[in-house]
């Protein structure tokens, strides 16, 4: 058979053995998840088979943040690396059917994200052409070449050639598995970035709400890993938070940042709320006499003070909140969106059978189901966008 009779054969499938891949703005590595896809659109059902996030070596680690800086992320860095990364995501792939009791030969798509190194969603005028721009990479060819697997990558790209911001992304997904007849939700992920999407009870996807409230774990991450030397990434469970107290004025600073009172659709990324921005923030609270725990306690406020904002503001009636991403792990900040939150019940992706570690990659698999399928997966009314499309770019399996 040849690749693009396979194709065919894929899309006409009603279940598919799908890999879902993704690297978030934390750049820890990449999430791996095996699902069992059944149906698509608002009929999509899933089953997950394994799921595991394989942590970047620290030396690659350290190249991928170079290319977030347009100080030190040159082109060759960036070229390099979008091979390198490719082959870090096909060794992903093995891994996690190898974990799910399964060969290459069983999986029928892959669809990957691959890592956002840039993210510019305000346009730019170039001569007489004013675009939107985002930039991620991880070459889906040599995922497709090392596996023999169709993948399905570059989802942001269709969204903003018809002028979306290209994020979020997860709204589409979100909407399929947490509509409901009766109950207001929030689904909020809180990775570097955390980025909320709205569904109303009885919602169609144009009621959906979906756009980035402000910094997730970034700040925090960046300001615990220069608190500890670099041997600590980020604040487990929030015990360095819980030890400060929060600086209301310090905080008061924070929150008249330009981004979190902008009305959505928004997205952001490190360009804003990146090291630089962290260490700006830490060099400030040392100046009031803050220790490290009271400065940490209070970015984590800031996290939780953001989201707070965003849904007086811009939402409806919000009955539940559902938290995902790394940032579900950090008791205080779950304790502070549930005082800030009252009286919205605050849960956790797990308390509905979906393992926080698996989410992001989730969301790819079934992103993927969808271009497969030629379904339209975008939201407009989450990026902008002019009109609904399909985004995804095929790579043919051989």
């Amino acid at each position: 058979m040849n690749p693009f009779e396979k194709l065919i054969e894929i899309h006409r499938k009603e279940e598919k053995l799908v890999i879902g891949l993704m690297s978030g703005t934390s750049a820890d590595g990449v999430s791996a998840v095996v699902v069992k896809i059944r149906g698509s659109g608002i009929n999509t059902k899933f089953k997950i088979l394994a799921y595991n996030t394989y942590p970047y070596p620290e030396s690659i680690r350290r190249r991928v943040f170079e290319l977030f800086d347009p100080n030190t992320g040159k082109v060759d860095k960036i070229c390099l690396m979008n091979y390198v990364l490719a082959e870090l995501f096909a060794d992903a792939c093995f891994r996690i059917v190898e974990e799910a009791g399964l060969s290459m030969r069983d999986i029928d798509l892959i669809g990957s994200h691959g890592q956002t190194i840039y993210h510019m969603p305000d346009p730019v005028t170039v001569d007489s052409y004013r675009v939107r721009s985002t930039l991620q990479i991880v070459e889906p060819s040599v995922i497709a070449a090392r596996t023999g697997v169709v993948t399905v990558a570059d989802f942001r790209h269709k969204d903003v050639a018809v002028g979306g911001q290209g994020a979020p992304i997860s709204a589409y997904v979100d909407y399929i598995i947490f509509r409901s007849e009766y109950v207001n939700r929030a689904i909020q992920n809180i990775g570097g970035i955390a980025n909320v999407t709205y569904i109303p009870a009885q919602a169609s996807i144009d009621d959906v709400m979906a756009f980035d409230t402000g910094p997730g774990n970034m700040i925090i991450d960046a300001i615990v890993s220069h608190i500890t030397g670099g041997k600590m990434s980020f604040d487990a469970d929030g015990k360095i938070a819980a030890k400060g107290r929060v600086n209301e004025r310090l905080l008061s600073r924070l929150m008249e940042h330009e981004f979190i009172k902008r009305p959505p659709p928004k997205t952001t990324g490190r360009e804003e709320f990146g090291v630089h921005y962290a260490l700006k923030v830490y060099r400030e609270g040392k100046r009031m006499g803050l220790s490290d725990e009271d400065i940490v306690a209070t970015v984590t406020a800031f996290t939780a003070l953001s989201i707070k904002y965003n849904y007086e503001n811009y939402l409806g009636k919000v009955d539940e909140v559902i938290v995902g991403g790394g940032g579900s792990y950090n008791k205080t900040l779950l304790k502070m969106l549930r005082e800030y939150l009252y009286p919205a019940e605050v849960r956790v992706h797990e308390d509905y059978g979906i393992p926080a570690q698996a989410k992001e990659p989730l969301i790819i698999a079934i992103l993927a189901n969808e271009t497969i399928s030629g379904n339209y997966n975008n939201v407009t009314t989450a990026t902008g966008a002019k009109r609904r499309v399909v985004m995804g770019k095929i790579v043919l399996g051989e």
